[in-house]
């Protein structure tokens, strides 16, 4: 009977044990790729700058697919498809993932273009951003192209002037970097696009990003590694 009853206690102990693992997925990515009826779809993020799965989902006739997993921290992830016939460059969507629920809607053929990301407040201050850095980015590109002319016409007079700027339009951007990190402190994107952006500029404007955090998010991942790359850069005196 004692070990009847023992026996049943540790069945309730795993029971228990696999429960608090099943409550740790706090976080839930739905959607949909239109057009797709074969491949798979693979979840990623970084690990010391690699990309490595998370999960691995088959789609086989039905192009909806669901996942869930335990978040620690706010963090940008990847959804990758392996298409399986083709080496499209168009494969791997980045979403800001958060702890609650996040759906991606897209298409086969416009697979990162025609992505449509909800549910997580991160990604879309972080859509704001892109769509204010992708002017810069456009104008520098003209710019590239025009110098490319200036050095085939061998005019350096037009190469100098262009090079000023272009680091016109890098100063900008750094600008812009900087107000959205301060002004949006209190969501994990700040430290993210610091990181990811602007990690190079003047200490002085990381310390007041840094200043600019809440505490929350200074204990996340990317506050947590924007901290460090401040006490790194001071240590250099840099």
């Amino acid at each position: 009977m004692r070990k009847s009853i023992l026996a049943l206690l540790s069945i309730l102990a795993l029971v228990s044990c696999s429960d608090k693992k099943e409550q740790t997925k706090n976080f839930m990515i739905t959607g949909n790729i239109k057009g797709l009826k074969k491949g798979t779809l693979y979840i990623q993020r970084i690990k010391d700058t690699t990309l490595i799965a998370i999960d691995t989902i088959k789609i086989d006739g039905d192009s909806h697919f669901t996942s869930e997993f335990d978040l620690q921290s706010p963090e940008m992830l990847y959804l990758f498809l392996d298409r399986g016939v083709t080496n499209s460059l168009d494969n791997n969507i980045s979403f800001f993932a958060e702890k609650g629920m996040l759906n991606i809607e897209t298409s086969l053929d416009f697979f990162t273009a025609d992505a449509k990301i909800t549910g997580s407040k991160n990604q879309e201050l972080y859509d704001e951003y892109k769509k204010v850095i992708s002017r810069y980015v456009d104008q520098d590109l003209t710019l590239i192209q025009k110098k490319f002319e200036a050095y085939k016409a061998k005019n350096d007079n037009e190469i100098n002037r262009l090079e000023e700027e272009q680091k016109g339009i890098l100063k900008r951007k750094y600008l812009y970097t900087t107000n959205f990190a301060v002004n949006h402190g209190d969501y994990e994107v700040a430290p993210y696009v610091t990181l990811a952006e602007i990690y190079d500029i003047n200490l002085k404007f990381l310390d007041t990003i840094q200043k600019s955090m809440t505490p929350k998010v200074s204990k996340s991942m990317y506050g947590k590694k924007l901290n460090e790359l401040i006490v790194a850069r001071k240590g250099e005196g840099r």
